[in-house]
């Protein structure tokens, strides 16, 4: 049975290519990546200032940096500057697009693998 709400959410996702679904991947397969982005989306729509990613992940700052800089290239992550605070956001469009690439052919097969 096709889940008609994942369909819809289908048809208004940027298709992936290999290339891309790669490098988006390759990013969120280190742990530290992975725990900033999860933190991004916890933080919804608002985002999240650099300061108070930092305290809950208790990494140095540095450190940090190196790891928004890497989402940054590949546009999962981008930021904006309050004053000075530097507040980080989550691209959710090209999340739900790992997801639809990862999901888009399931169970297309599922005749020809069948008994």
């Amino acid at each position: 049975m096709v889940d008609n709400l994942f369909m819809l959410n289908y048809i208004f996702v940027m298709k992936l290519d290999y290339d891309t679904a790669a490098a988006l991947l390759g990013q969120l397969g280190n742990q530290t990546r992975l725990k900033i982005v999860r933190e991004l989306v916890r933080a919804g729509e608002t985002g999240i200032p650099v300061g108070e990613i930092q305290k809950v992940l208790d990494i140095p700052n540095s450190t940090l940096s190196h790891h928004i800089n890497h989402l940054r290239s590949v546009g999962l992550v981008w930021q904006e500057r309050e004053g000075t605070i530097l507040r980080c956001f989550v691209d959710y469009e090209k999340i739900d697009s790992i997801v639809v690439f990862l999901t888009e052919e399931c169970c297309a097969a599922e005749v020809k693998y069948s008994k």
